[in-house]
């Protein structure tokens, strides 16, 4: 009766699908989900698709907890951690022993620098879309720093709202360094066709105007006028409260194959796994320390294997997934499997923006480690067979 039991840090998606996995292995003790937003576990996705673009206030998109029988401390961020006496402890003072750890603190945005002025803002978390959403309308001009996955979404959902966008990229085209050349100017061509101000090779400056934005000042002394700004310039492993805990953290938590958290000497800690966005892992086509990831997927997979690594540590699971993502921009459905960002090749089967199709490969040494395609559902099972079969010449034997 006295048994602290599971502590799961973070009510993300990561912690609800642990949590989840925890109670269909039989786990019967004690659950505690500690977080530092008041809200319960939530799907990000949606927020910057159906939750930003619905014209009546849409329900948030919770995520079923009612049958995990899960003691909840919301609002409450940790500070830090102590392994010798298996404690975490909270900004607020407190302090939550736990017999067994999952660490799914996910990543915090990528902020500006400096104080901007009102109405320039990240966006995260299910706060951050309701604001967003109340600023965005017909002939409100936004401008979203940064074209990857999220700034695109945004810029899309904006555009159908009827808002104008300025769309700012350091890079040559959006999405360049994560999946190359091809995908950027195929990404460059829709978010051009509708209507929006895309600016690459050039990057935000500063923003202008002191009780209201104004707009911003590009490199090369172009500006930008806008009424709202978001910064989608990425996201960082939350992480820094495991500073001195004795865990190695190096661009993330550091986990091994299972999921469980490593010490700084890279032995797994007792009882503490992780997963999710906080998670940097090890994969047979990563090099290194391994890889972040903060997609859906990944969250929802690694924290299946890390239930399973903590409730049954002598037969603990193995992460070695395909990873998968997606994005929905302008009526294209974009999904993408494996890694398209290690590649030393690329193939481009196909590629009409006007029609919103695309069909592109990804190679490493003449093996096909990832795609990407636009409205061509029907061709990624292809690819993801394909990778599964690249992915098991790797296994041990």
């Amino acid at each position: 009766m006295n048994d602290p039991g599971i502590v799961v840090v973070g009510a993300s998606l990561a912690a609800h699908r642990a949590c989840a996995a925890a109670r269909r292995l039989g786990y019967q003790g004690r659950l505690t989900v500690i977080g530092a937003e008041p809200h319960q576990p939530y799907d990000r996705p949606p927020l910057s698709k159906e939750f930003l673009t619905g014209r009546s206030e849409p329900p948030a998109p919770r995520l079923p907890v009612d049958d995990l029988n899960i003691r909840w401390l919301l609002g409450r961020p940790v500070v830090g951690l102590t392994l010798a006496d298996r404690t975490v402890h909270l900004a607020d003072g407190g302090s939550v022993p736990f017999t067994g750890l999952i660490i799914a603190t996910g990543a915090a945005p990528n902020s500006w620098p400096g104080t901007p002025p009102p109405n320039v803002s990240t966006f995260r978390t299910l706060d951050d879309a309701r604001s967003l959403r109340s600023r965005l309308r017909a002939g409100n001009r936004l401008l979203v720093v940064g074209a990857g996955f999220l700034g695109g979404e945004l810029a899309a959902a904006a555009r159908g709202l009827g808002s104008q966008v300025a769309l700012v990229e350091a890079q040559a085209q959006p999405l360049r360094r994560a999946l190359g050349l091809a995908a950027g100017t195929f990404m460059a061509a829709l978010h051009r066709r509708a209507g929006v101000d895309l600016r690459t090779g050039t990057r935000v400056e500063t923003f202008t105007g002191e009780r209201h934005l104004t707009g911003a000042d590009l490199a090369g002394g172009t500006w930008v006028p806008a009424d709202s700004a978001v910064v989608a310039l990425g996201a960082t492993p939350n992480a820094e409260w495991l500073a001195g805990s004795g865990l190695w953290v190096e661009g993330g938590l550091v986990c091994d194959e299972h999921g469980r958290a490593l010490l700084t000497d890279a032995t797994p800690a007792r009882g503490v796994v992780a997963a999710g966005d906080v998670t940097r892992w090890p994969h047979p086509w990563a090099d290194g320390n391994g890889i972040v990831r903060g997609h859906w997927t990944h969250a929802t997979e690694q924290a299946e294997v890390a239930a399973r690594s903590l409730l049954f540590p002598d037969h603990p699971a193995t992460y070695r997934p395909i990873p998968s993502f997606w994005s929905d921009v302008y009526g294209v459905k974009l999904r993408a499997v494996g890694f398209p960002g290690f590649a030393d090749t690329v193939e481009v089967h196909e590629s009409e923006p006007e029609a919103g199709r695309l069909d592109i490969t990804y190679h490493r040494q003449g093996r096909l480690i990832g795609a990407l395609v636009g409205n061509r559902m029907s061709r990624l099972a292809a690819y993801r067979a394909r990778l599964a079969e690249e992915l098991a010449a790797t296994a041990p034997a």
